[in-house]
């Protein structure tokens, strides 16, 4: 296989010039999404810059306790962005989240380690770093659904949660539909992706991988590792996020302590 064809920063930039598509529609049909569209694309453009500036040292040192802090950052990042999209209060939601990523991330990162890939040595940033980050991005979109989908339907059809905790229901009892609704939409999109894959859609990691000059078979074996990893860490993620935010969110007499957009 031929090795990765580099991209020169001059052509990249002519690329993104192709942006400016998607700015004249905004302008045309009034989207006004200028300013945010301007904004994102520097963002990103400035983080994956310093980040890929960072992970060249990163990949050089390798040093376990450099690894665990930056895995550590990762997961705070991740549940700061994922408790502000859900637009909930950080200081009852915080933490579940957190426990939740930290719970579905560890354990599966270990077995991939340790017992699948097996790098030398076994926490080299190489493999650690951009395997946590594909799970945790996988997972952020997923979260938020699911706490909206929960403190939404406690406000919405707040007559059914509060007639099953009057006949004696504990909040776990009286909740536990909302919470196997918003997990069933929250599983959804992954459940329709990984039906879909290698017909509809070649994944990210495969992709890359194949044009690094991976061979195909070996980039098959790394996606499908992958998609079950993040299917995996989905569920629990979300189960333990979804039953610690019931006990931190919900009184144990039933009253609901947050509400939607109350930050």
């Amino acid at each position: 296989m031929s090795s990765v064809v580099d991209i020169h920063w001059s052509v990249l930039a002519l690329f993104f010039t192709t942006l400016l598509i998607p700015f004249a529609l905004s302008r045309y049909l009034q989207l006004k999404i200028e300013k945010e569209l301007i904004i994102s694309v520097a963002r990103m453009t400035i983080q994956l810059a310093l980040v890929g500036i960072y992970l060249e040292y990163l990949f050089n040192i390798n040093n376990l306790i450099i690894n665990l802090a930056w895995l550590v950052a990762m997961i705070m990042i991740g549940a700061s962005s994922i408790v502000s999209k859900a637009k909930l209060p950080k200081s009852k939601v915080m933490l579940p989240v957190i426990a939740g990523l930290l719970v579905g991330l560890l354990p599966l990162l270990s077995v991939i380690c340790l017992m699948i890939i097996k790098p030398t040595p076994f926490y080299n940033a190489q493999y650690l770093i951009p395997l946590a980050g594909m799970l945790l991005g996988n997972c952020l979109s997923g979260n938020i659904v699911a706490l909206q989908n929960v403190f939404t339907s406690l406000e919405q059809r707040k007559a059914e949660y509060e007639g099953a905790i009057s006949l004696g229901a504990s909040p776990r009892y009286a909740t536990l539909p909302f919470i196997r609704e918003a997990l069933q939409k929250s599983l959804a999109p992954s459940l329709a992706s990984m039906s879909t894959t290698g017909l509809v859609t070649l994944p990210g990691m495969m992709t890359g991988q194949i044009l690094g000059g991976a061979s195909p078979m070996i980039a098959i074996k790394y996606q499908l590792m992958i998609m079950v990893a993040i299917f995996v860490m989905l569920s629990i993620s979300i189960a333990i996020t979804l039953t610690l935010c019931i006990n931190s969110c919900i009184h144990p007499n039933g009253r609901v302590l947050v509400n939607m957009g109350n930050k």
